[in-house]
């Protein structure tokens, strides 16, 4: 770093993402993006609105907030578009703590969480997720923080369920409870509907998964028209314009295609089951995942070998290093294809190494 960094952001540790190695070609699955393509509808959208690039993009995000709001059945004013759903989780850490708000999360999720609580020098503390790395609502009930939780959980895949949620939410009236949907459309339930009841409850999700547009970065949160309006404060008071147009348009065209987008929802599904059958006749172990990922340990291979081993065959896979995790590796589901050219490689791994 240079000796011009203010002191205040000096001992700041950034998210380190997953790789995008450019060396050679790898079969991806490590960072959560979809096998799939764009729907046409979003590309044909996106295209439109690329002939307009000399104007800036509509600040309201109109069209694409009432598309959102229709969808899911609330008021448009009840819906935030931003720039990624990092984005709509950073304003609430800027918007919902303080030092007399402190935020909380479990220890293990996802690892932005501590790192928006450090930039915007919000105090947080973590929450030990259990032996079998559910979440214990008990722990959340009544403790008067702003609270985090990602449903499904990241790296576990662990979904709480909507009943769970609420207890959470109804107990802590005087907090936001931000649920952090990514990776909702995988077979977990939705929190939206609670929006409408509690007026602490903020809910985000993102296009980047189910809806194959990770890099177009777009998001939205959900909640009471009054949290919302915090978060505009938020968003003009840093960047008005944070989605482009491009984005904004194939953001409207995707939600047009909702059938497209359910149909590849459901070929994740069944093939994360396949795969995990697989690997479980292997003798994998693995958390119960509503998320289009697993996340896998074998009690013969150390962790940090098999990710390794993977990428010399030229398949990537995340590992983590944390002491609770460090045997398990998340696997992100691809296609078909992928998914056996995985198991061909692990079998290959554990013929040698076991």
């Amino acid at each position: 770093m240079s000796r011009y960094l203010s002191p205040k952001q000096s001992a700041l540790v950034p998210y380190t993402p997953g790789e995008q190695p450019r060396e050679r070609t790898y079969i991806k699955l490590n960072t959560n993006e979809s096998p799939f393509p764009p729907s046409d509808k979003a590309i044909k959208a996106a295209a439109e609105a690329a002939k307009k690039l000399n104007l800036y993009s509509d600040p309201t995000c109109k069209a694409l907030t009432e598309t959102i709001a229709a969808l899911y059945g609330v008021n448009p004013a009840s819906v935030i578009c931003t720039n990624g759903s990092d984005e709509v989780l950073d304003f609430a850490f800027q918007a919902f703590c303080d030092d007399n708000t402190p935020a909380v999360f479990p220890d293990i999720t996802y690892g932005f969480y501590p790192v928006f609580a450090a930039r915007n020098h919000v105090p947080f503390e973590t929450i030990p997720l259990k032996d079998d790395f559910t979440v214990d609502i008990k722990d959340y009930c009544g403790i008067g923080k702003t609270i985090f939780i990602a449903n499904p959980n990241a790296p576990t895949g662990v979904a709480l369920k909507v009943s769970e949620i609420e207890q959470i939410v109804a107990s802590n009236p005087h907090n936001v409870v931000v649920v952090d949907e990514a990776y909702v459309d995988f077979g977990a339930e939705s929190c939206v509907k609670l929006t409408g009841k509690y007026d602490n409850l903020l809910v985000t999700q993102t296009f980047s998964k189910s809806r194959s547009m990770a890099g177009a970065r777009l998001g939205f949160g959900i909640g009471n028209p009054k949290l919302i309006a915090d978060l505009h404060t938020i968003r003009y008071s840093t960047n008005p314009y944070n989605v482009n147009s491009m984005t904004m348009a194939a953001g409207v065209g995707v939600l047009a295609d909702e059938a497209y987008t359910r149909r590849n929802c459901q070929t994740v599904m069944d093939n994360r089951a396949y795969t995990a059958t697989e690997l479980q006749k292997r003798g994998f172990e693995m958390t119960d995942s509503y998320a289009n990922f697993i996340f896998v340990k074998h009690p013969a291979l150390d962790g940090g070998k098999l990710y390794e081993k993977l990428k010399e065959m030229g398949i990537l896979v995340r590992h983590f290093t944390a002491p609770r995790i460090s045997d398990y590796n998340r696997i992100t589901i691809g296609a078909k294809a992928e998914m056996d050219a995985l198991i061909s490689a692990i079998d290959q791994i554990l013929m040698e190494e076991t």
